[in-house]
């Protein structure tokens, strides 16, 4: 009788998970942390804030556990940038192109864990840039998705975004209503999405509160929100745009 393995069994064989827990150099607050379980226990999260709330952080504090600890394949990351055709005219191969736009997401993961294993995981694709105008027609399985600035993506856009999940996946959709930069505010489709949450089973959405930069930043959001819900446009300062001499 043959007792040798089969070559397919040792192919298709589980890969062995690390014993211990992945150790950050930053920890989560207790806000990031119920997030954090809110977020495994669901398909896709949209998960909103001010700036400096912690979102996209959160969002790769989850994604490099999952990859490190082998629960998923890759770690795919897409925000709204230019259009596909205008990308193509960029110097450079994809990572080159979209450096720009995805440099605030690698800063996090430099910020959680040793920069030489982020650099190595994206050098090797285990870590993915995708553009959302190249999303289409993909399927991911076994990824961790996570979407920052989300507030700048169209409808359209993010209906195509969230049916590209495939199983073993979760999404992690990131967005702050008040940085819509989208000609009409209304076509943002985060702040729809986030809305019918409650109507779709595993679609959860969540708030975070809590400000990690300078206590002044959070003032200062306040006083511009005030300020724009009173009607102020900038450059209304009474000078007419000129300056004093």
């Amino acid at each position: 009788m043959n007792t040798q393995p089969n070559h397919e069994d040792e192919i298709f064989k589980e890969k062995r998970k690390p014993k211990n827990p992945i150790t950050f150099k930053l920890q989560l607050n207790e806000e990031q942390k119920q997030a954090k379980a809110k977020i495994l226990d669901s398909t896709i999260t949209l998960l909103a804030g001010a700036a400096g709330s912690g979102k996209t952080l959160l969002a790769c504090q989850i994604g490099l556990e999952r990859l490190f600890m082998r629960e998923v394949e890759k770690v795919i990351i897409t925000r709204p940038t230019v259009s596909k055709e205008e990308i193509g005219f960029l110097p450079g191969d994809l990572r080159e192109k979209m450096d720009p736009w995805v440099q605030p997401i690698y800063q996090n993961m430099f910020l959680l864990y040793n920069k030489e294993k982020v650099e190595k995981c994206i050098a090797e694709g285990q870590i993915e840039i995708v553009p959302v105008s190249f999303m289409r027609g993909r399927t991911f399985v076994n990824c961790i998705v996570i979407v920052d600035e989300a507030q700048n993506v169209t409808h359209e856009q993010m209906e195509m975004i969230v049916t590209r999940i495939g199983k073993g996946s979760k999404m992690i959709i990131c967005g702050d209503d008040a940085q819509v930069d989208l000609k009409q505010k209304r076509d943002s489709g985060f702040k729809f999405l986030y809305s019918a949450a409650k109507r779709i089973k595993n679609l959860e959405a969540i708030s975070l509160k809590q400000n990690h930069r300078d206590p002044i930043v959070e003032e200062l959001i306040n006083l511009y929100n005030d300020a724009y819900e009173k009607g102020m446009s900038l450059g209304s300062s009474g000078t007419n745009g000129s300056s004093k001499k």
